[in-house]
């Protein structure tokens, strides 16, 4: 059977779709990369760099479950174009903040939140949005292409943020970023999607609150992901906030160094998701998923120790390649099972997950590193990375006997109801 590595850009409504998130995904990750230097510079303490995080994050933990709601409610369509222009509207709030340079962390990291809550109703949306561009079987790749695109904004963003930074100062990124969100509203307002159809609604908002978490709790599979996950956010993701501290006190860089650290970090994440979009049909997702927990974990510890330079960076690419299964891959998983009235809840509990837990996992490690070292720290996540990846094993050798009953997800074959959201 022919492969296509890019076979959901056959779809004219993805092609837009994809254009306008990956500029405005440039902006994003320029944003994330100037907030961060700002607070370090700030206050020059890891744990507020975990304060940072949290603020940005925890709020779409909060209310991400009504966004979810909210996505299987209403027109995802209208949701998603509201939810841009309002994130517009924020980025040029920071911007006009930063401008005039009278400013506290604490209104920075008060803006963050208004972005955490905007990003709640974003996700489920406009990953629920992307299931009417492209065929049912082209999801997995839309999938692999979508965290490629993320992935490649992040390997650039960081090191254009660097040098915008140094050269013209932070209130540029801010304003380049509220820029950047045109892009994907007029790609929106280009695209041509199936007339909505209407659903009457005869439960309420906490009665399908309560649905949606009694459906994953009858489905183990997507349990077991969406607790792995889960791990993962809290104890391993979050090694992203110290970034700041090996640029400036261990490598001894400026702004620059922490741009090409987090620019590394989004190429061996981008080449990660190249390897996800051309795997094989029939290709079992749950031992790359166990796999790539392993190189993640080992990838963490070498790079935490180590005083060159450039070979961190090298050690900072293989993590960043073993971590981009945790997203791509739970997410194929689970969305491969997904019954599509479901659809949104359940991607809004993998972005709580995801995303609501991380920000949690940014004050335990910022913490943690206050009292046995940044290079500790990291490499303690290494550890439970690969401990996480032992746990998935054990999930593969459980399961061997219901294989005949019930046949594992791949990249090929999705059940009948399935709904893989990018």
């Amino acid at each position: 059977m022919e492969i296509s590595t890019f076979s959901a850009f056959k779809s004219r409504n993805y092609r837009l779709y994809f254009v306008g998130q990956a500029v405005s995904l440039l902006g994003t990750w320029m944003q994330k990369t100037a907030v961060s230097w700002i607070v370090y510079t700030l206050t020059h303490s890891k744990f507020m760099l975990g304060v940072a995080l949290f603020a940005t994050m925890f709020p779409s933990f909060l209310f991400s479950f009504l966004g979810g709601v909210a996505s299987d409610r209403y027109n995802r369509y209208k949701l998603l174009l509201l939810t841009q222009v309002a994130s517009m509207v924020q980025a040029l709030m920071l911007t006009t903040l930063i401008f005039f340079k009278n400013y506290t962390v604490w209104e920075i990291l008060a803006l963050s939140v208004v972005l955490g809550i905007i990003n709640a109703f974003d996700v489920p949306a406009r990953q629920s949005l992307v299931y009417e561009m492209v065929p049912l079987k082209d999801l997995p790749n839309a999938l692999a292409l979508n965290s490629s695109m993320v992935n490649l904004s992040r390997l650039i963003g960081p090191g254009i943020a660097g040098i915008i930074i140094e050269k013209f100062g932070n209130d540029i990124c801010f304003g380049l970023n509220s820029l950047s969100f045109l892009a994907v509203i007029i790609s929106l307002l280009c695209m041509k999607l199936p007339g909505v159809v209407s659903h009457p609604q005869t439960k309420n908002v906490l009665a399908q609150l309560k649905d949606g978490i009694l459906y994953i709790r009858k489905s183990p599979e997507i349990a077991f992901v969406l607790g792995m996950l889960a791990l993962m956010s809290i104890f391993v993701l979050p090694f992203s906030t110290l970034i700041p501290v090996y640029a400036k006190d261990i490598f001894h860089g400026t702004a620059s160094t922490f741009g090409v650290i987090d620019s590394i970090i989004g190429l061996g994440a981008f080449s990660g998701a190249i390897f996800l979009a051309s795997l094989k049909p029939r290709t079992s997702l749950r031992n790359v998923l166990a796999v790539n927990s392993f190189v993640f974990g080992a990838g963490l510890l070498l790079f935490s120790h180590a005083t060159n330079y450039l070979l961190a960076l090298v050690f900072a690419a293989i993590a960043a390649f073993g971590m981009m299964s945790q997203f791509t891959i739970s997410n194929t998983l689970i969305q491969t099972s997904v019954a599509p009235a479901m659809r949104g809840r359940v991607i809004s509990v993998y972005a709580m997950v995801l995303f609501g837990f991380q920000p949690l996992g940014g004050l335990l490690i910022g913490l943690v590193s206050q009292h046995i070292g940044v290079e500790n720290t990291v490499m303690a996540e290494g550890f439970i990375a690969i401990l996480i990846g032992c746990l998935h094993i054990r999930f593969l050798k459980r399961n061997k006997i219901k294989k005949g009953r019930k046949e594992m997800p791949s990249l090929e074959k999705q059940p009948d109801e399935a709904a893989l959201i990018a």
